[in-house]
């Protein structure tokens, strides 16, 4: 089998990458179909109202810090896996009867998207932390980049599933359908084989085990440069839902069907930065300021862009680039971060990314319905910008990257990565960038 795919190889990431995809298939639907209710049926194109769903359902990941990352790393993560994703499973339900029965108005989509919210805030780390259950830290990096394709490929189906969806059956029944994909994962959850997972004992409750992740970042400068750097694309930058949604109903005229495209031609290119990433068993920050500054030149190109194909074109690219800096960013806070510690981390990391969105999202919205949606991409434009910046600062400062001559020619100079950087990259004799 390819290395690329090497992780499948395992029958409990194989069973649980299975049940995954599907359930998150049925999650982009969904995300797609509450959107799209938001913007064209409960409100007359408010691309505020949109940014407010989003930061209900992306606020309580920050809200709940550190709580969140203290119970994915002192519980059963496969547990409680199966509780969160039962829960997520019966809110889709509830909103798909709702708007079924016809009843369903704006503060409805408000208080599921919070609740919503509140479920995910311990879902997502306890996720992200079981993959180091299912597989050894020789092959994390190649998982983490695989469960990315899996979510990207499902982000590629999703969205172009609803948008014929919608069309045809509306978005009740889109939500309902949903709430059925949850089985997929809650089976994969049930049937692993729990004595081949990876994890360690659980650690003991000990005074300042709440955060103690705050202690552990704050010592790692890396650590704190990815963060600052995720901040700033979460907040400013990963606003996809309102960019593509605004710039195909008020830019370019479209329906349902164009906004699924658009967002799978989106995903098309996090889908192949997925793959490329599982290529790679050592990602480090100067993939990271690579892919920051890719970021932001995509964007800026897809803000002028004259029409819906030539927006699609571009929106590839600036999947491409997101998806190489989440995984890169993901693998290398997972790899290099002690198994007792990975829980709270990934909290941190997912509230940052997350929790930035009640800042940004009702900002963004508010730039689209003030000044347009070209605007507001300019908006995501300069916080790849930003970003970059903060990688090339770690870099000057920690990693000694300075401009060289070589036989005349320049070029750039760095040192290698330091020892608490690399963690088991350094004991399996990989170089890391």
């Amino acid at each position: 089998m390819s290395t690329i795919f090497q992780s499948l190889r395992n029958y409990n990431y194989r069973l649980w990458a299975a049940g995954a995809l599907v359930s998150n298939v049925g999650t982009w639907m969904q995300r797609i179909g509450q959107d799209w209710l938001v913007l064209t049926v409960l409100t007359d194109n408010n691309a505020t109202a949109v940014g407010v769903v989003m930061a209900l359902q992306f606020g309580p990941p920050l809200l709940l810090l550190p709580v969140t990352g203290y119970v994915a790393d002192h519980w059963d993560r496969r547990l409680l896996l199966l509780a969160t994703q039962a829960a997520a499973g019966l809110l889709a339900l509830g909103l798909g009867v709702l708007t079924l029965a016809g009843v369903v108005q704006l503060w409805h989509v408000y208080g599921f998207a919070f609740l919503l919210g509140c479920v995910t805030a311990f879902d997502a780390p306890a996720r992200q932390a079981f993959v180091s259950d299912l597989v050894s830290d020789e092959h994390l990096a190649n998982a983490v980049a695989l469960n990315s394709a899996s979510f990207n490929a499902a982000r590629m189906l999703g969205p172009a599933v609803a948008g014929v969806l919608i069309a045809a059956i509306g978005e009740g029944w889109l939500f309902v359908v949903n709430a059925g994909s949850y089985a997929a994962v809650l089976v994969s959850l049930w049937f692993l084989r729990v004595h081949e997972l990876h994890g360690e004992a659980l650690p003991e409750h000990s005074r300042g085990s709440l955060l103690a992740g705050f202690g552990y970042v704050w010592r790692r400068p890396d650590l704190m440069a990815v963060l600052v750097m995720l901040f700033l694309l979460g907040t400013f930058g990963f606003n996809f839902a309102i960019f593509i949604s605004t710039m195909s109903v008020t830019v370019f005229g479209g329906d349902a069907s164009q906004y699924g495209l658009l967002t799978s031609a989106m995903a098309a290119g996090t889908m192949s930065g997925a793959l490329l990433s599982a290529r790679r068993p050592v990602p480090g920050m100067v993939l990271m300021a690579v892919s920051a500054a890719g970021f932001g030149a995509s964007v800026a190109l897809a803000a002028v862009m004259p029409g819906a194909v030539s927006f699609g074109v571009a929106l590839f690219f600036v999947g491409l680039a997101a998806l190489t800096f989440m995984t890169a960013s993901n693998s290398m806070m997972q790899l290099t971060t002690e198994r007792t510690m990975r829980g709270r981390v990934l909290a941190l990391r997912i509230a940052v990314v997350m929790g930035g969105t009640p800042l940004g999202a009702p900002l963004v919205g508010w730039v689209v319905d003030r000044f347009g949606a070209r605007w507001a991409m300019g908006v995501a434009a300069l916080a790849g910008v930003a970003a970059t910046a903060v990688a090339v600062g770690y870099l000057v400062r920690y990693r000694g990257l300075r401009l060289a001559r070589e036989g005349g020619w320049p070029r750039l100079a760095i040192k290698p990565a330091p020892a608490d950087e690399t963690g088991v990259r350094v004991a399996a004799g990989e170089r890391v960038t």
